[in-house]
Formats: structure tokens, sequence, C-alpha cells
């Protein structure tokens, strides 16, 4: 696999799928907080992070298409045909010039930090060996460990990605035998949520690498946890990831919407 290395010189572009339908919220990315669509919201997230060069809306929806270019932004349409948002992103990253660094920011993160997305480019720009960077979170409820819906991360020494696991990992063996069960050991000695790290959903790729992932098979280990970044682990791909301090909500439903759109509406000013 070619690496292209340290080179800050690289044209960093993020790239926000921007798929219309939704299974929970559908048309979510065009409801409106503050008198703006949710895109726009995420977009311009996106362009306050100091080493993004350029930001493009992915969408297979002409009502996005529109709604972004009007806002003076930049937008592509897509095949209505992808999987996922990686696929959506490649037909865009194959027309962008060799060499670059691909963002992939989900289009219904509103709220996301601008540092967040700055540590996991700069993740992969200084680390010749990553194929992809992306971020995880410190868990503060021990509910996130036990949930599925939580995606859970463990690295080795160097930060890199051994597994992602809708399971909790690591196990902690010894409290649960003392305690039972995983749910009692989380409750009675809290210091054990310090092993769990929750990944969050930004990548970073380098586009020749972002290009082959997506040609290539869903792997069985993909397949069973449905979680795209294993066929990434199970074709050698180094993952670096970065752990960031400050949290995104992601809007997969109503109630998440609400909550967003409480945030943005009482912050005068976020950076």
């Amino acid at each position: 696999m070619e690496q292209h290395g340290k080179n800050h010189r690289q044209k960093v572009y993020a790239i926000i799928p921007a798929r219309y339908e939704s299974t929970r919220l559908v048309g979510k990315l065009l409801l409106e907080i503050n008198a703006k669509p949710l895109i726009l919201h995420t977009l311009e997230r996106a362009k306050k992070a100091k080493n993004i060069d350029e930001v493009i809306v992915a969408t297979d929806d002409e009502r996005i298409l529109r709604i972004v270019q009007e806002s003076g932004n930049e937008a592509v349409l897509t095949s209505k045909d992808h999987q996922s948002g990686s696929d959506r992103i490649a037909e865009v990253a194959a027309n962008l010039p060799d060499n670059s660094i691909i963002v992939n920011v989900q289009g219904d993160e509103p709220t996301i930090p601008p540092s967040t997305i700055e540590k996991a480019v700069e993740a992969i720009l200084n680390d010749a060996a990553a194929d992809i960077a992306t971020t995880c979170e410190k868990i503060e409820d021990f509910r996130d460990v036990l949930s599925p819906d939580v995606v859970k991360v463990v690295t080795d020494t160097k930060g890199y990605a051994l597994y992602f696991s809708r399971s909790p990992i690591p196990f902690p063996r010894e409290a649960v035998k003392k305690h039972g069960t995983l749910e009692n050991a989380l409750r009675t000695e809290s210091e054990l949520l310090s092993l769990f790290r929750k990944h969050t959903g930004l990548y970073v790729y380098r586009r020749e690498f972002l290009l082959k992932f997506t040609r290539l098979e869903q792997t069985n280990l993909e397949k069973t946890e449905m979680l795209e970044q294993l066929r990434a682990l199970e074709n050698g791909a180094r993952i670096k990831v970065v752990e960031v301090a400050e949290s995104s909500i992601g809007v997969d439903t109503r109630e998440d919407f609400e909550r967003v759109k409480l945030i943005l509406e009482n912050r005068k000013f976020y950076g």
C-alpha cells in the first residue's frame, strides 16, 4: 500500500455525505434551526476547522444540492445507489487531486467541534503509517458501555485501532467475577469506566486508500457487527485513533433534533 507520509501541503477536503432518506427521521438534513437547514449548520462547522481547505457536500437529492449551492457553498449530486457515506464521498474524491486528504464529516452533526476535525486531520498529516484517522471520546455513563448502539474501540500502545465493537471491550474479567455481572461491576466500581472509549463517526482518509477501501468486498466481521471500519482493519489498514475532549451529537431521531435545536438556539456564539 502506497503511503504519502508527512506533507502539510496536501490539500485537505471535508466531504459531507448528505442523503435525503433516513431510517428514523426522513429529510432531517433539511429541518431548520434558526431559519437555516441542519446541513448548513454542519457545513459551517466544518468550514471553521483551520486545516480544511475546501468543504463539499455530496448529496443524492436535488433539494439539498440547491440549498447548499444557493448558500454560496459547494455541492455535488451523487448516485442514489451508494450503500454508505464512504461510497458517496469516494465518488467525489475520485475527481479530486492525487495525494489529497479526505475528511468524512457526518451531515447530521451540526454541533461537531471544529477542533475535533483539526485533531483528526493533524493525526494523519503527522503519521506516515496511518491510512485512516478517526476519533474517540471517554465514556461517562455505564449504560453506554452496555449499549450496542455505542461503538467501543480499543487501541495499541501507539494509538492504532485493534478492534471496534458494539460489545463492551475490553472486558473487565476480575471485576465481573467479583460483582456477578458487568452492569453491577460498572455501577459499583465507577473507575472501570476509564477503560472504555466510545468511537465517534469522524474519519480522515488518504484519498488513494479511500478509493481502494470502497472497492473492497464486505468482510465477515463487518457484516457481523455492521461496522464498516472493520473491513478496513481486516484488510490490514492502520487506523490512528485520536481522543477528543469535546463531544458531538448526531441527529438520528426527533428527540435528537429537538436537543440539538435547543443547544443551537440558545448558543449565541459557538467556536
